[in-house]
């Protein structure tokens, strides 16, 4: 026996048929089919009208604040142009007037109306910075109008006043002068009531702003200011012209004033050889007791401090507007300087006789001071 009979025969092999390839999933790096034509159109029809829906709501909600924004413009400016309002009727209207009644003397009263024009300047320019909204234009150009028209008469009659109420021949032009002013007030008046106000609510009204007030103006008290007779009463009465009150007889009756007594500083003082001591400080109120002595009562009445004997003459003027007859009262003269300490001087006061008045020998007062 051979040795290759030994081995043992090699076992049959079976070959197995080759399993089919499955289709690779979506995303593992085979293709995807594409969706059907209808499926597409829908899909893009969602997706640009989803967008546009984010688009409309984005516009209407800018919209809604842009007008809200607008109408809190709005009320921000009528705000703005009552405060300006106010403040030129409250302060610039009423002090003016009040000076030209007669609330000072001659140095009083046109320092007084020099801080008025201040006033009135300082309104006309808050009037031009303002930021009007498109809807309040026209009324904010008619505004600064107004207040440049105030402020401009200010200032000329605040130029006017030192001949208005001086003893010149032209006190009378400039009495003219200042009543003629008178119609830039009356002006401005009108445009505030006929073009500012009712553009304002023209423009609230047409954006839906309720509950708002628009402020109305006057600056411009009576039209009796625009008499130069009238205005030269209250102003100078003694002036030559422009004002009548010169050339009129007085009253039957008797007239005249009388002063009764004078306090400085809180010290009553006593005339004649008396040393009346007093605190040297300004201002310095002096309070002049006078009694209307006669049976008329007396317009623009006119006081004066003076004093004499120190570094500098002092001379204050202050004038009433009326003193009621067979009455006594109480006028307050500040003096805005006084003599320097251990300064000894002569306080003259007087208060100056009016028409028809005769005896004039209690009119005046004199007093010896010593500041300390």
């Amino acid at each position: 026996m051979s040795f290759f009979d030994d081995e043992p025969d090699e076992p049959t092999r079976v070959t197995r048929p080759a399993r089919p390839r499955r289709a690779a999933p979506s995303g593992a790096g085979g293709a995807t089919a594409p969706p059907p034509p209808d499926v597409a159109r829908r899909r893009q029809f969602v997706l640009f009208g989803g967008l546009a829906l984010i688009a409309l709501l984005l516009i209407l909600f800018a919209r809604s604040c842009a007008g809200t924004r607008h109408k809190n413009a709005l009320k921000d400016y009528n705000r703005e142009v009552t405060s300006i309002v106010q403040s030129s009727d409250g302060t610039a209207s009423k002090q003016l007037f009040d000076v030209l009644q007669g609330s000072g003397g001659n140095q009083d009263v046109t320092v007084a109306a020099q801080q008025v024009r201040l006033a009135a300047e300082e309104d006309a320019k808050r009037a031009k910075a303002l930021d009007a909204p498109n809807d309040a234009k026209s009324a904010q150009r008619n505004l600064e109008l107004v207040m440049n028209l105030r402020a401009t008469a200010v200032k000329e009659i605040a130029d006017q006043l030192p001949r208005a109420l001086s003893s010149q021949p032209s006190a009378a032009e400039a009495i003219r002068k200042v009543a003629g002013q008178m119609q830039a007030f009356l002006a401005s008046d009108v445009v505030y009531s006929q073009r500012v106000a009712p553009l304002i609510r023209d423009a609230l009204d047409s954006n839906d702003v309720h509950g708002q007030t628009v402020a109305s103006s006057r600056f411009l008290p009576s039209i009796g200011w625009l008499d130069a007779e009238q205005v030269g009463e209250k102003l100078n009465p003694d002036a030559a012209a422009g004002s009548t009150s010169s050339s009129k007889s007085p009253k039957p009756g008797t007239h005249g004033h009388g002063i009764i007594g004078t306090k400085a500083g809180g010290v009553q003082l006593q005339p004649g050889g008396a040393i009346n001591r007093v605190t040297s400080k300004a201002p310095l109120p002096v309070e002049i007791t006078y009694a209307n002595q006669g049976q008329n009562d007396e317009a623009n009445v006119t006081f004066t401090v003076k004093i004499s004997g120190g570094p500098k003459a002092i001379s204050v003027n202050k004038r009433l507007n009326q003193t009621k007859a067979g009455t006594q009262g109480t006028v307050t003269v500040n003096l805005p300087t006084v003599p320097p300490r251990g300064s000894s001087t002569t306080m003259t006061v007087q208060v100056k006789p009016v028409a028809g008045e005769q005896k004039t020998d209690n009119n005046t007062s004199t007093y010896t001071v010593l500041f300390n």
